[in-house]
């Protein structure tokens, strides 16, 4: 039996909509070995089928390795879905590497993230899924390109999430289809400042340059309470805030973890939020034989 693990990812980081993504230490875990017959268990009913996306990838695998066979595979989720983490890309991830260690370890990480990508549509959780870090990645016709980005140690980082879930799909039909061009030309520039200052730990550049018009101030009206959790967090940590990926889920930036007083503020919301720090992981998709 094969042991995957893979990790959590936001993507967006406000202004790098659809470039940038970051691997935190979330994981769902998926026990894989060889089958007469495909076997999900620990799988909720309504997910328990051929369309289910692990089982989906893991044939996107097989069909580039030449071969076919069956697999089972007992799921542990860590991630939540519909989130903004990335659990889409987790299973996805995850079934293509069970087609990989299943076979030899026949696929490269660079075949895995580019099958993923494309499954996906875009390739700004799968990135750092697969490889972990802070990456920005593009889609360039045909081809997906990836570079790892530095992140000063100075920062923490923690995740927020609702009893509630936004839909990828709604998320998406809510942005407009045209932006004007200086919306454009802010969002790149803020992108580009937004990058160093996470790699340099400039806080003071990272609170100029973080807000932005392209996707959030849509997919915020989706998300209830998020002014209110983003007050309460700011004034806590002094840090930002913004959506995680399409949301439910938000993410903290700041200088220092949030407190004990923040906690019991967030706890008198009208909806249940969890707080959760996490630490970026670095090594992506792991897999090992037991």
């Amino acid at each position: 039996m094969h042991i995957i693990k893979v990790p959590a990812s936001t993507s967006n980081l406000s202004v790098g909509f659809d470039i940038l993504g970051l691997a935190f230490n979330i994981y769902n875990t998926f026990d894989v070995e060889l089958s007469d017959k495909d076997r999900l268990i620990n799988v909720e009913e309504q997910y328990n089928n051929s369309d289910n996306l692990f089982l989906k990838a893991y044939r996107e695998g097989l069909k580039k390795i030449g071969t076919d066979d069956h697999v089972r595979v007992y799921m542990k989720y860590d991630v939540p879905i519909e989130r903004g983490l990335g659990s889409s890309s987790t299973l996805i991830v995850g079934g293509l590497m069970a087609a990989s260690v299943l076979h030899n370890n026949c696929l490269s990480k660079d075949e895995i993230f580019e099958l993923a990508a494309k499954m996906e549509g875009h390739p700004d959780n799968a990135a750092p899924c697969v490889y972990g870090g802070f990456i920005a990645s593009l889609k360039d016709g045909n081809e997906y390109i990836t570079h790892n980005l530095k992140i000063d140690e100075s920062y923490r980082f923690a995740v927020f999430v609702p009893d509630f879930a936004v839909s990828t799909q709604k998320a998406r039909s809510i942005l407009p289809v045209d932006y004007k061009r200086q919306s454009i030309v802010n969002n790149s520039a803020k992108a580009i400042y937004l990058s160093e200052a996470l790699r340099t730990g400039d806080m003071e550049l990272l609170k100029k340059c973080y807000d932005e018009d392209v996707h959030e101030p849509f997919r915020k009206q989706l998300i209830d309470e998020f002014e209110e959790v983003k007050k309460l967090y700011i004034e806590d940590t002094d840090g930002v805030f913004f959506i995680s990926g399409s949301g439910s889920t938000c993410l903290g930036i700041s200088k220092k973890d949030f407190s004990k007083y923040f906690e019991e503020k967030l706890s008198h919301l009208n909806n249940k939020w969890e707080a959760k720090k996490v630490r970026i992981d670095y090594d992506g998709a792991t897999a090992y034989e037991i």
